[in-house]
Formats: structure tokens, C-alpha cells, sequence
């Protein structure tokens, strides 16, 4: 699951939607930075409301990956998507292709998620930018086993950025997909995936309620 997907049910709690984007934010911001359920559980209960609440979201984050990556639906789509992503790049690219069926199935599921109701990303931002970033920086680094300097600043920027809007897009979302290729260090997507990335959009809309059943 992809940021949209993890936080559209919490827009309304701001500390609980940065904690379920924390985890996502920190494999951009700080890579070195992992934080797991048994470390972020202790503090579930903490009085610090902003710390409990970014803990909140951050082991709802976790329970939701592991469901999504266990499902059916999520097998199905990102194996389908790898074949039709295969045919375009060839066989010999291989870790490549199943990389990017895995992540275009979710950055995908954002954008059907999104095309539902666009004004639900409005509050999504509009409660990403309320925050304190310094704040949900301090939860994180009392939770983590190392601490992070970067991630407020990232928060900001993805405030500003607003990058999931690119997503309804296919040759912004193409873009998008490329940013992740670079990080990861994996040769560009030429623009011949766009009908790829076109035609997928029906097949995750097909199997929406089964990929989000626990949304």
C-alpha cells in the first residue's frame, strides 16, 4: 500500500496520518531509519498524545503492509502487471519488471483510491500540513533505534510537493516511477510503459474492493 491508502480513513486525526506516512517517509528521508512494530508498541499508550498518535499510525501502517502483501488480490494484480510490464522491457529484465509490478500496483491503487473522491486528498494535505514536522520527528526518534535529522524536513516537502496528485496522470505517474527507479539505482522506464500504466488503471478498479477489503 502507498501513502493514500494507508492514511484516507484517518485524515481527520493529523498525528495518526503522519505515523501511517512515517514509515514511507523515512525509506525516502533516512533508509537507515527502521522502525518495527515491537518498538513502536510500547508507546501506544504514551501521555504524549502526539507520540501515542504517530505510534498509532505507524503500527496501523505495519498491520496494513502485511495484510496487503499476504492477499490474494495483491498477488494477482502485481503478477499481472509484471507480465504486461515484461512484454514491453523483456524477459532478461527481470528483477526490474517484478519491482515495479509490486510498486506500480500500489501507486496505482492510490490513484483509483483518489479518482473516488479527489476532494478526500484535499483534506489528506490539508491535515499533512497542519502538522508540527519537528514534533513527529521527536515521536520518531524516541521510537527508533537510531535517530533521524532529515525526516522533518521531508515532511515539509511532502506537504509542499503534493506528488500524489501525479498519480491521476500517467505520464506524471511515469515520472513518479522513474524518481523511485533513480533511488533505488535501476535504469529508467522508457515511455513506452505508458499504455501499460493506461490500461492497468481498469484492472485495479476491477479489483479495488478486494485489495482495500480491510480499507
Amino acid at each position: 500500500m502507498n501513502y493514500f491508502a494507508h492514511g484516507m480513513a484517518v485524515v481527520d486525526r493529523p498525528y495518526i496520518l503522519a505515523g501511517t506516512a512515517v514509515p514511507d517517509w523515512l525509506s525516502v528521508a533516512d533508509r537507515k531509519v527502521r522502525l518495527r512494530s515491537r518498538h513502536v508498541e510500547p508507546f501506544l499508550n504514551d501521555a504524549d498524545p502526539v507520540l501515542s498518535a504517530v505510534a498509532a499510525g505507524v503500527v496501523r501502517h505495519l498491520a496494513d503492509d502485511d495484510r496487503f502483501h499476504r492477499g490474494n488480490a495483491f498477488y494477482e494484480v502485481s503478477g499481472e502487471l509484471t507480465r504486461r510490464i515484461r512484454r514491453v522491457l523483456g524477459r532478461d529484465d527481470g528483477f526490474r519488471c517484478g519491482f515495479l509490478g509490486h510498486i506500480a500496483t500500489e501507486l496505482l491503487l492510490d490513484a483509483v483510491l483518489i479518482e473516488r473522491d479527489t476532494s478526500q486528498l484535499d483534506r489528506y494535505y490539508a491535515a499533512m500540513q497542519s502538522l508540527d514536522a519537528d514534533r513527529v520527528q521527536a515521536a520518531v526518534n524516541t521510537m527508533a533505534r537510531r535517530p533521524t535529522r532529515r525526516l522533518a524536513v521531508f515532511i515539509e516537502l511532502f506537504g509542499r510537493e503534493q506528488f500524489l496528485r501525479d498519480y491521476l496522470d500517467d505520464e506524471r505517474l511515469l515520472f513518479r516511477l522513474n524518481q523511485v527507479m533513480r533511488r533505488v539505482e535501476l535504469p529508467a522506464l522508457p515511455a513506452a510503459l505508458l499504455p501499460v500504466l493506461r490500461d492497468a488503471r481498469p484492472l485495479l478498479r476491477e479489483h479495488l474492493s478486494a485489495l482495500t477489503v480491510a480499507e
